[in-house]
């Protein structure tokens, strides 16, 4: 691995940020176990995520930021029209399982069998293939890294192991994925998403306040640009997309955009340059 303050990125380019939001919808352990059909308010607070992300793309649009959507395939099944929407305002779709699976606990077998479905959907409703992964759990089995490269898969945003891409590789076949890791810090759920039952985490406020938010985020991006690091964000419509919080996440587009030398890109252009130009970095990381 390179150590930090070489020439990382492109001529001019001091910091990168790689924007990223998951669109898990109504997705996750409530759909797998059955529980959420019993509690309607569980899918209606998931959904307004992919029925409502028009407000998010268009915040996006007035600061001309190419972003990164990872889709479940279920969400994409069920609303075709809005993650469309999506990639025709220019922005990046990558795998996010099917009804947000934690990878960790299935099978080899299953795992290829949600990567098919998810591709078989994609190519259906979007008309492409995916190059970009993020486990919906924040980790993966012994086998993923295998099933992903099969997948034809070339870069994940899944790890935590550091503010830099870096090499994942397959040891048995000498592949590798181009890992851009996030950080839960970057994870508007730690701020941002109330609860009602249970009340987590226990003797604190349910959500941050958002300046307090807003702060956070802010040094988060500061550090990172000082250091000429990547800066990826695990944010979710459903969470970050409504009008207030649009609010909040345009003081950060602001404060960034304000800052010189900063590459706006998606998290596949990172990927590409990054393989293409710190290959010889491969076998160490």
């Amino acid at each position: 691995m390179q150590p930090i303050g070489t020439a990382l990125w492109p001529e001019g380019v001091r910091s990168t940020v790689a924007l990223a939001f998951d669109v898990d919808g109504p997705t996750g352990n409530a759909m797998l176990d059955g529980s959420i059909w019993r509690n309607p308010s569980f899918f209606t607070l998931g959904s307004y995520g992919p029925w409502r992300a028009g407000y998010l793309l268009d915040l996006l649009a007035e600061y001309r930021i190419p972003t990164t959507f990872f889709v479940p395939g279920w969400v994409l099944q069920t609303w075709p029209a809005q993650i469309k929407a999506i990639v025709d305002r220019g922005h990046e779709i990558g795998y996010h399982g099917y009804q947000h699976e934690a990878f960790w606990q299935l099978t080899r077998e299953r795992q290829q069998a949600v990567m098919a479905t998810s591709l078989a959907l994609f190519r259906k409703h979007l008309g492409l293939t995916p190059t970009g992964f993020r486990t919906p759990s924040g980790d993966w089995g012994d086998d993923t890294i295998e099933v992903l490269l099969d997948s034809g898969v070339t870069w994940s945003s899944s790890m935590r192991g550091d503010d830099r891409p870096y090499f994942i590789e397959h040891a048995a076949s000498g592949r590798s994925l181009v890992e851009i890791p996030g950080r839960w810090e970057l994870d508007d759920y730690a701020s941002l998403a109330y609860q009602r039952n249970p009340d987590f985490p226990a003797g604190l406020d349910r959500i941050a306040p958002y300046d307090t938010t807003f702060d956070n985020w802010r040094r988060e991006f500061d550090g990172s640009h000082r250091d000429g690091l990547c800066m990826t964000t695990l944010f979710h419509p459903k969470v970050s997309g409504k009008p207030g919080r649009l609010l909040l996440l345009e003081r950060l587009l602001q404060h960034m955009r304000a800052a010189e030398g900063v590459w706006f890109a998606t998290c596949g252009e990172v990927a590409t340059w990054w393989r293409e130009q710190h290959a010889t970095a491969e076998h160490s990381a």
